[in-house]
């Protein structure tokens, strides 16, 4: 029998489903369909219980589309004994979140630019405001509904999953939680795979490689002392729609690091212990609580840039099948821009576009309870139109003002794939910090020790005003970052002088060759004390440039036990143990863990190693070089010596020194005198081995000669100005 149910006219305002005190409301814009069709769905079903066609004539609002279902009652017979016990439409849908998908067809008649408008009304659509989706609960498992014996092959010759949208009711109990609003010069970001981090079998949790095994490892984050979490994509995306296989194992690729998404708002069903019926939202939700709860804020990796539907070859699964040359920006033939290198570009300065990034934003600060966004090649989103670079993008003019956003953590990847790039000059109207390219390859070259990198040295240090003074931003503007999920890990970067890519099945073509790294003498893996010991003291010496630099460091997650990606510096297609977070190494590397945490503390402690102005009174700076007040500055100079002096007589510590040598050979540094019953300790020394390494707070031994220190050759060595004066 038809289900029977009554329709409304509707509203074209929200987008999306909301539940209306008459009904279920939706509303999807479209500017050049003509005919648009509304499918309902049970679970697991393939075929639609009911399809309804809207009227333009009635189901129209200039470009939105919409209808009202009421006396939802008649929609199928399992549905009539819930809805009969109940007047509250709201606690009805509890009963449909189970059992109720729905999704949308399109289609143009008569179409006569079929390249331009890629309307295809045999494809079921996700709608762009979804806040979940059915089809990808499952990682890496196509799933089967009933009726529905094949999988859907793209024009790749891909299997791609059939996506539903859910009906999502906000019942979650967040009680006294908010975003923390930590002032930006506070943190200490640990980037992290939500899957990699807990799926191998030595993160001994009980729900791997979700968002509930990132829930049991916060006692290991707050150990390390970390206070953010970046989180990489957790957009729900497609982690099927590579075609490659590891040439050395036959295994199939998958999307792992989820650039490529297919909704803005809806988090990955995959990532979540129990997928089904929306749980990913529910799951998400209790992650980010509980992350507030330890003090650690949660900032997500969000790719506004290109969508997974790709180029000409690319499947449609909502935006391309929508209103093709809204969303994405076309050339004159028809085809995609890809400035992303990914096969297409949205069309970000676009009215619609721009309102639908805005919303999802709002949507993961005021309903998600998110602390901060990175923004996947943030210079694509200052793109107009045509793909030519804005002065004024509205996009970003309008994120930077929004006052939903207003204490939002705002980051740029600064660069696009197409050689924008904005480093220092990202459109930041005094609220954007960048990741910072310059201070990753910078320090990288200086630690390998490539001449000519003394004076870059002194402005990584100090927090790059060189890069961002001159736009009138401040230390904490600077994100920086040694390694990231792309590329190296800290461990391959004194390992590797090449990449090894071999597995990601091109001929080792992709990944970057500018690595700006060294093996320390042998390619790979080595049971050679010596050349562990070296690749142990660099790893040092990177981490202790990264945590007392100014600015904000952001330190991969596994780098504080050397973690190792085998050489490969492109590891987006492996969802294996190679990209995988190996628990067995933090007992292997215990003493760079232990390294790592200590460190972190000591930047938590020290006030003027997070300075919020370039030129801080209360602080003053003085560069040396083996001779006092001497810098070398010069090409083939590989050390300096940095002095910090803070006049807040509040701090612990008012005097410390920083020196660094990328020489082969080591050097004598002279030392300032101190002001009368004051004697320089030893807090950090990269050469030596745990516990002199780096000393405990409060347990720092005072330096043997107080007017000179030989620091060894590639290390790098922190002293502390402290009392002489022994407790009685």
């Amino acid at each position: 029998m038809k289900p029977t149910f009554k329709t409304k006219q509707g509203h074209p305002l929200p987008l999306g489903v909301s539940i209306q005190p008459d009904g279920l409301n939706f509303a999807i814009f479209s500017r050049h369909a003509t005919h648009v069709w509304l499918l309902l769905f049970e679970s697991e079903k393939h075929d639609p219980l009911v399809e309804i066609e809207l009227d333009p004539a009635v189901h129209r609002t200039g470009d939105v589309w919409h209808i009202l279902l009421s006396d939802l009652r008649g929609l199928h017979p399992a549905f009539q004994a819930d809805f009969r016990r109940t007047t509250d439409l709201k606690s009805a849908l509890q009963h449909l979140r189970s059992t109720l998908r729905y999704g949308y067809r399109m289609d143009r008649q008569p179409n006569e630019a079929p390249h331009i408008y890629r309307f295809d009304p045999n494809e079921v659509l996700i709608d762009p405001y979804a806040k979940a989706l059915t089809g990808g609960e499952r990682w890496g498992v196509w799933q089967r509904r009933q009726g529905d014996d094949h999988p859907k092959i793209s024009s790749r010759n891909v299997e791609v999953r059939k996506y539903r949208n859910l009906i999502i009711e906000d019942d979650f109990d967040w009680g006294a939680d908010r975003p923390l609003n930590r002032p930006m010069s506070e943190l200490v970001i640990y980037e992290l795979h939500v899957r990699g981090f807990t799926r191998h079998k030595s993160a001994q949790v009980d729900h791997p490689g979700t968002y509930r095994g990132l829930i049991e490892k916060i006692p290991y984050l707050k150990n390390l002392g970390i206070n953010a979490v970046e989180l990489l994509p957790i957009f729900e995306f497609e982690e099927l729609d590579r075609d490659t296989f590891n040439p050395q194992t036959g295994e199939r690729h998958l999307n792992f690091w989820g650039y490529h998404p297919i909704n803005f708002f809806a988090p990955k069903a995959g990532y979540a212990a129990e997928g089904k019926n929306g749980n990913a939202v529910r799951e998400f939700k209790e992650m980010v609580k509980a992350f507030h709860q330890a003090g650690i804020e949660v900032i997500l990796d969000v790719v506004f840039n290109h969508t997974g539907e790709g180029d000409e070859t690319g499947h449609i699964f909502s935006f391309k099948g929508i209103d093709n040359p809204i969303y994405y920006m076309l050339d004159e033939q028809g085809h995609y821009r890809n400035y992303a290198g990914c096969g297409n570009v949205l069309n970000c300065n676009y009215p619609v576009v721009h309102d639908l990034i805005i919303d999802a934003l709002r949507y993961w600060v005021t309903e998600m309870h998110i602390d901060g966004f990175r923004f996947d090649l943030a210079s694509i989103l200052t793109r107009g139109r045509d793909g030519q670079p804005m002065a004024n993008p509205a996009l970003i003019d309008h994120i930077t003002a929004d006052p939903i956003l207003a204490d939002t953590k705002l980051i740029a990847e600064a660069w696009d794939a197409a050689g924008l790039y904005q480093v220092g000059t990202f459109p930041a109207w005094g609220r954007w910090a960048e990741w910072n390219g310059k201070y990753r390859d910078d320090i990288r070259r200086f630690v390998k020790s490539d001449p000519g990198l003394v004076p870059a040295l002194a402005q990584r240090l100090l927090g790059s005003p060189d890069i961002y003074e001159p736009s009138g931003r401040h230390p904490f503007h600077s994100i920086n970052f040694i390694t990231c999920h792309d590329g190296f890990t800290l461990h391959d970067l004194v390992s590797y002088n090449e990449k090894h890519n071999w597995e990601n099945g091109e001929q080792n073509q992709d990944g970057s060759n500018d690595n700006y790294s060294w093996n320390c003498g042998v390619e790979g893996e080595t049971d050679n004390p010596q050349i562990q010991r070296l690749r142990r003291q660099q790893m040092k010496n990177f981490l202790t440039l990264l945590m007392l630099s100014n600015g904000v460091p952001l330190l991969t997650a596994g780098d504080e036990f050397a973690r190792t990606q085998q050489g490969n510096n492109n590891a987006y297609c492996h969802d294996s143990p190679l990209t995988w977070v190996d628990w067995t190494l933090a007992d292997k590397h215990a003493e760079l863990f232990r390294f790592t945490r200590e460190l972190i503390a000591f930047r938590h402690e020290i006030k003027h190693l997070r300075l919020q102005y370039y030129h801080d009174p209360a602080v003053e700076i003085y560069f040396h070089g083996v001779k006092l007040h001497e810098p070398d500055w010069s090409y083939d100079s590989r050390s300096l010596a940095m002095q910090i002096i803070s006049g807040d007589k509040r701090h612990r510590i008012q005097q410390m020194m920083i020196i660094c040598n990328a020489h082969w050979e080591s050097l004598k540094f002279e030392l300032p005198i101190l002001p009368k019953g004051k004697k320089w300790h030893l807090k950090i020394d990269t050469s030596f081995v745990k516990p002199y390494d780096i000393m405990e707070t409060g347990k720092e031994k005072s330096v043997r000669n107080p007017q000179h220190y030989k620091i060894a050759a590639r290390s790098t060595v922190v002293l502390v100005a402290k009392s002489s004066r022994k407790k009685k």
